[in-house]
């Protein structure tokens, strides 16, 4: 593994140490006894957390509770050196979706013609991003259903830091928003409890959704690639599934104006 992936391994565990420190509900992180994060089993590397019962990814999770969860993270104190990253800020740009549908048409991919469709309303997003972050701070920066989870035991946990990094918590909570908002007044329930808990973002204009728009567009765009290289039906069906988790609930500028409004 390249030492930069390491480091970036290496942070997001500190990051997730003092999470639980603070009192955020996270997983303990298992380290070896001279302290390490990886441990050399039989020449397999491998790293431990503690053993947290979780039910199924659900993205109708208690607003209040959620909430206060993303206020914890952004509070905790916890200076990291992960840089910003693209895939969280940079569009993919037109030239680039033109490309890409031409490709799939090409190939005849059964959801090219609705990603087609969608492309002025992917391209009308990205006039959101390049602006300059309110506040930068380390963040998850991967906040989707998969990753907080109600646990078995009754109350909310949130894992998998591999991801994190600087980002402005302002845009991360906009991400929480697009991925729990479905139902436009459980962002109103979310924003509040934020806030109350002394969350530092405030999701106030089109341009704090500048992380979900790049991310989402970055994560379909990969989607899309797979797709293209498989080589096995199955490898086919499943990237299909991931390009139509997107297509079937789109980000777009209606849903950003509706969950500024609430």
């Amino acid at each position: 593994m390249p030492d930069d992936e390491v480091a970036e391994l290496l942070e997001g565990a500190g990051f997730q140490e003092a999470a639980l420190a603070a009192g955020v509900p996270t997983p303990a992180v298992r380290r070896t006894r001279a302290g390490e994060l990886i441990a050399d089993c039989g020449g397999v590397r491998v790293r431990l957390h503690a053993w947290v019962d979780l039910h199924d990814p659900d993205p109708s999770l208690d607003a209040v509770e959620l909430g206060r969860l993303v206020a914890g993270l952004h509070r905790v104190d916890f200076a990291g050196a992960t840089g910003l990253d693209p895939w969280y800020s940079e569009p993919v740009g037109a030239a680039r979706w033109a490309e890409l549908v031409g490709e799939l048409r090409n190939r005849h991919a059964p959801f090219a013609d609705e990603l087609d469709a969608l492309r002025p309303e992917l391209v009308a997003l990205e006039a959101y991003l390049g602006g300059p972050p309110r506040d930068l701070r380390t963040c998850h920066r991967d906040l989707w259903a998969d990753n907080v989870r109600r646990a078995r035991d009754g109350g909310l946990c949130v894992f998998d830091f591999d991801n994190a990094g600087l980002a402005d918590p302002s845009q991360e909570l906009a991400l929480v928003l697009v991925e729990y908002g479905a139902d436009p007044a459980r962002a109103g329930v979310i924003r509040a409890a934020y806030a109350e808990a002394g969350g530092p973002g405030r999701v106030e204009h089109p341009t704090d959704f500048a992380m979900p728009i790049a991310q989402l567009s970055h994560i379909l765009v990969e989607g899309c690639r797979r797709w293209l290289t498989a080589t096995t039906d199955f490898e086919r069906t499943d990237n299909e599934g991931w390009v139509r988790e997107f297509l079937g609930q789109p980000l777009t500028r209606a849903v950003i104006e509706t969950l500024l409004a609430d």
